[in-house]
């Protein structure tokens, strides 16, 4: 957890350099303008669509249509935020965040080596895949919706999982080899994810919420950079002691 407030309160202090500022604008408006659109063209369309779907014909069929209202209307709006998220995320990840990549690198981690693989295919195929398969995640469990609570907690969960494998493989993709990544994967899942939430929530708050995508890339940057210098000096320190002791066994 305390790896994950560092990121975050980093992140807030790069926020403080004029540059980052203008590389958090295009995904915003682009997110400000899909959502003002879907809002005004399709909400009223999602929300008489829901309607007709399970578990809202459903409990319409039951006698309780001011419930499957309620739910076709939290369904439009969670859709519709959905979707102006991903689109965000996708401009992010492919176009900006290399971008704040190499800024961040470079202020704030110059000693750290890059020794992984520079590839835009690779980094952008992650990015879009990643969405796909959240689109597919988030309709499948559509009908858990019906169970209390998991109409709020299913739309997170999927946020976070959308943040953590888009970002977190981006973050990592230039500086770290494949055996760095599958390890820090592996050693990092829960604060990943714990950062992928904490990201969702601010996700939904008005306003804040269209600087999200941009504020989650800078954030993985971040805790992704650090986590593989803490590594690799862990690894230097093992070597030394190692070579210590070998030289002490020979004396």
């Amino acid at each position: 957890m305390g790896s994950v407030v560092l990121a975050l309160i980093r992140s807030l202090a790069t926020l403080a350099r004029p540059r980052v500022w203008m590389l958090m604008v295009g995904p915003a408006l682009v997110a400000l303008i899909a959502w003002v659109g879907l809002t005004v063209f399709l909400l009223d369309s999602l929300i008489a669509g829901f309607i007709e779907l399970p578990p809202m014909s459903w409990l319409t069929g039951w006698g309780a249509v001011w419930l499957a209202k309620l739910f076709a209307v939290l369904g439009g709006w969670l859709l519709i935020l959905a979707a102006t998220y991903v689109t965000a995320m996708l401009l992010a990840a492919i176009f900006v965040l290399p971008l704040l990549l190499n800024h961040v690198a470079a202020t704030d981690y110059p000693e750290l080596a890059r020794m992984g693989k520079d590839s835009v295919t690779a980094s952008t195929w992650n990015s879009i895949s990643a969405a796909l398969l959240f689109v597919a995640g988030w309709v499948i469990t559509l009908p858990l919706w019906l169970i209390p609570g998991l109409g709020l907690v299913l739309p997170l969960f999927w946020m976070a999982w959308l943040n953590r494998r888009t970002f977190a493989y981006d973050a990592l993709a230039v500086h770290a080899t494949d055996a760095e990544w599958q390890a820090l994967r592996r050693q990092h899942a829960p604060p990943l994810l714990m950062l992928g939430i904490t990201l969702a929530l601010v996700a939904h708050i008005p306003v804040v919420g269209l600087l999200a995508p941009t504020l989650a890339a800078l954030a993985y940057i971040h805790y992704a950079l650090e986590a593989l210098r803490r590594m690799r000096q862990g690894a230097v320190v093992t070597i030394i002691e190692g070579s210590s002791t070998r030289v002490n066994g020979e004396e």
